[in-house]
């Protein structure tokens, strides 16, 4: 497993072989939650109760809660490849949003096979 999951959030695993232990923080949203914990188990444990923390945090202060990976992100290329893949894209009569989004789901699922 490379990442951990819970309630719609996904936590990154690290190790510090300084202190013997697995850590982690929440990816994909701006608030910092971090975890940690010496076995599996307890790191788990530990994203989990972050987690709960930070959603009755939210709750309690009247704060809106932030939802990872929303499907919306900005992406900066050169003005060339964008021509590009906006011509590409008007040439197979689909907006720049699909044809961006087809490119990405191409390069995941290769990648995604070759692991």
């Amino acid at each position: 497993m490379k990442y951990l999951r819970y309630k719609g959030y996904t936590g990154s695993i690290e190790y510090s072989e300084e202190d013997d232990h697995l850590y982690g923080c929440v990816l994909g949203i701006k608030s910092l939650i971090s975890y940690e914990g010496i076995t599996g188990k307890e790191l788990y444990a530990d994203f989990k109760s972050a987690i709960d923390e930070y959603l009755t945090t939210c709750e309690e202060e009247g704060l809106k809660v932030e939802k990872p990976f929303k499907g919306s992100f900005n992406v900066r290329v050169s003005s060339k490849l964008h021509e590009k893949a906006a011509l590409l894209a008007m040439e197979t009569k689909t907006s720049l949003n699909a044809f961006v989004a087809e490119s990405i789901r191409m390069r995941v699922t290769k990648e995604m096979k070759e692991a």
